[in-house]
């Protein structure tokens, strides 16, 4: 009965073809059909790789962040280690890079916090996070060109101090670190 419900849900595409190329993305657009009124709608996508996000704790317990300018809202945003999966490799390999490129860390042992959809509004990629255990710095940093990045290790109270404080609003960021803590603090518990 719910796959029925949900297959009747299902807007229909009536026809697709593909639009600009972008640096990060390929569009395409979409008509579909609404499956309440019939109504066709054309849909913008963005055909994204997919990403991850990195959760890297060293031994003392600390957090390895970065700070990066992010040019969407032209600010510093302090977020975990993260980046996109090359072709070819698999999200723990990108997971593996993007650590030891943007902080120079490495780690002994790494975790899946499974997949989300990041913004299925329009995007139609997987974001995965991962838990990397025991991280430890073995080199310096090598960013790509694009990117100027600060290496923070932070503790769980000053991510949360972060948060609470308008300091931390990467959504995926965030996520990514729920997964694996308690970020509400005492300020934001519903108690």
């Amino acid at each position: 009965m719910e796959a029925e419900r949900e297959e009747d849900r299902a807007w229909k595409v009536v026809r697709s073809e593909p639009g600009p190329e972008l640096i990060l993305f390929k569009t395409r657009f979409d008509w579909l059909a609404n499956p309440r009124n019939q109504k066709i709608m054309r849909a913008v996508i963005l055909e994204a790789r997919d990403w991850v996000n990195v959760v890297a704790l060293t031994p003392q317990e600390r957090i390895v962040m970065v700070s990066q300018f992010r040019f969407g809202v032209r600010q510093l945003s302090l977020e975990v280690p993260a980046g996109l999966v090359d072709p070819g490799e698999t999200p723990l390999q990108a997971a593996i890079r993007e650590l030891d490129e943007e902080t120079g860390y490495t780690a002994r042992e790494w975790k899946s916090l499974g997949w989300s959809f990041p913004n299925p509004a329009f995007l139609n990629n997987r974001m995965y996070n991962f838990l990397a255990l025991d991280a430890q710095r073995t080199r310096s940093p090598h960013p790509e060109d694009g990117e100027d990045l600060e290496t923070l290790e932070l503790s769980l109270d000053e991510i949360q101090h972060a948060i609470q404080t308008d300091g931390m609003r990467n959504s995926n960021t965030l996520l990514a670190l729920a997964r694996v803590f308690d970020l509400r603090g005492e300020k934001n518990s519903m108690d």
